[in-house]
C-alpha cells in the first residue's frame, strides 16, 4: 500500500510541475502532459479500487 501512496504523491507532484511549467513558459505541451497524467492516474485509481472491491467480495463466504 505504501507503494501506491508513493506513486500517487509522485503523480500529484508531476501534474503540479507540469502546470507550473506551462504557466511560466506558455508551452501547451506541458498542459497536455499534465492532463494525460491526470487521466492515467484516474484510470489507475479506478482499477485499484475495483480490485479492492473484488477482493472484498471474494472474502465473503456464500
Amino acid at each position: 500500500m505504501w507503494l501506491l501512496r508513493l506513486l500517487a504523491a509522485i503523480l500529484v507532484v508531476a501534474i503540479g510541475v507540469g502546470l507550473v511549467v506551462y504557466a511560466l513558459s506558455g508551452n501547451r505541451y506541458y498542459l497536455a502532459l499534465s492532463w494525460r497524467l491526470f487521466k492515467v492516474g484516474i484510470v489507475f485509481a479506478l482499477l485499484v479500487f475495483a480490485l479492492m472491491f473484488v477482493e472484498r467480495l471474494a472474502i465473503i463466504p456464500f
